[in-house]
C-alpha cells in the first residue's frame, strides 16, 4: 500500500477536463472516480488533503442566469450512489449521516471552521478538492431540492441541511 492508501497498482491522477483527481489502475489501465476496493480511507483522506485540495481561483464574470455555490455532502447507505473518494462503500445510516452533517453545521455556524475548509476533508463529493466549489450552474442543472436551496440563498449565506437523492448537503452561495 502506498502513502496514498490506495492498493497496489492504483494511483491518483488529475483530470484536465473536469479539473478533479481520479483513480487509475496502471496494471489494468482502468480509471474511476471512487477509490478502489481495499483503499485505506484514512490514509487517502490525509493524502488528498495535502496533494489535491487546491481551490479554484475566482472567475471575473458571472454567466447570465447562473450562480456559484459550494457544498459539503454527507452520503449514507441509501444515497443514490453510496460511495465516494473517501469511502469505497458507505454503510452509515441516514440518521448517522444527519448527526454528522448537523455537527459540521454547528462548527461552521459557530465560526470554528468554514464550509470550504471542512469540505476538503469531510465532503463525500469530489468537489471537496475545490473546497466544495461546484462552479457556476443554472436552473435545471442540479437536483431540484439542491437548486431551490442554492437559488434561495444570498451570496455569503449558508443553507440548513438539504436532503437530495445524493445525500445530505450544506450549501453556501458564493456568487
Amino acid at each position: 500500500m502506498s502513502e496514498s492508501g490506495l492498493p497496489q497498482g492504483w494511483e491518483v491522477r488529475h483530470s484536465n477536463s473536469k479539473n478533479l483527481p481520479y483513480y487509475f489502475n496502471t496494471v489494468e489501465r482502468v480509471s474511476r472516480w471512487e477509490p478502489p476496493q481495499g483503499t485505506d480511507t484514512e490514509k487517502l483522506k490525509k493524502y488528498m488533503a495535502v496533494h489535491h485540495s487546491g481551490s479554484q481561483g475566482p472567475n471575473t464574470a458571472r454567466p447570465e442566469g447562473k450562480i456559484r455555490a459550494a457544498h459539503l455532502l454527507v452520503k449514507h447507505r441509501d444515497s443514490r450512489r453510496p460511495a465516494s473518494w473517501r469511502e469505497a462503500q458507505i454503510t452509515r445510516t441516514k440518521e448517522e449521516a444527519m448527526a454528522i452533517i448537523q455537527a459540521h453545521e454547528q462548527k461552521i455556524r459557530t465560526g470554528s471552521t468554514t464550509l470550504g475548509e471542512l469540505a476538503m476533508s469531510e465532503s463525500d463529493c469530489s468537489s471537496a478538492r475545490k473546497r466544495g466549489d461546484l462552479g457556476y450552474f443554472g436552473k435545471g442543472d442540479m437536483q431540484q431540492e439542491f437548486e431551490e436551496a442554492a437559488f434561495g440563498l444570498q451570496p455569503g449565506q449558508m443553507s440548513s441541511v438539504v436532503e437530495t437523492a445524493s445525500g445530505l448537503h450544506l450549501i453556501e452561495r458564493l456568487e
